[in-house]
């Protein structure tokens, strides 16, 4: 039988994948390549680990999201992530829809 810990974990998880999209979502309307994206989510609370951040990058990027080209800097091959046009526009209303369900919730909680 599952602990309350195991519980907690598996609800967790469920719900830090749709907020983490969304957060993915917001930092790239910068252009940036797969670790400087990782490092600015850390610097705000959101640590995310590659095995999970690149899938949803290609993920995104195949639901056309986002664009991406690779470029070298310091010498090294990166792929450099942006959003794309309908990337911002999705943005938009997930994050319209994202302030809803909060408001919701805090009134509820």
């Amino acid at each position: 039988m599952p602990t309350d810990t195991d519980i907690f974990e598996s609800l967790r998880q469920e719900l830090r994948r749709g907020t983490l999209i969304l957060a993915v979502l917001a930092q790239l309307k910068v252009e940036r390549y797969g670790y400087s994206l990782r490092q600015a989510l850390a610097e705000v609370g959101l640590e995310i680990d590659e095995g999970a951040l690149y899938p949803m990058l290609r993920r995104l990027e195949g639901q056309g999201l986002l664009t991406s080209e690779w470029r070298e800097e310091e010498k090294r091959k990166k792929r450099f992530y942006r959003l794309s046009t309908e990337g911002e526009t999705v943005l938009e209303r997930l994050a319209a829809e994202w302030r809803a369900i909060n408001d919701t919730l805090q009134n509820l909680i």
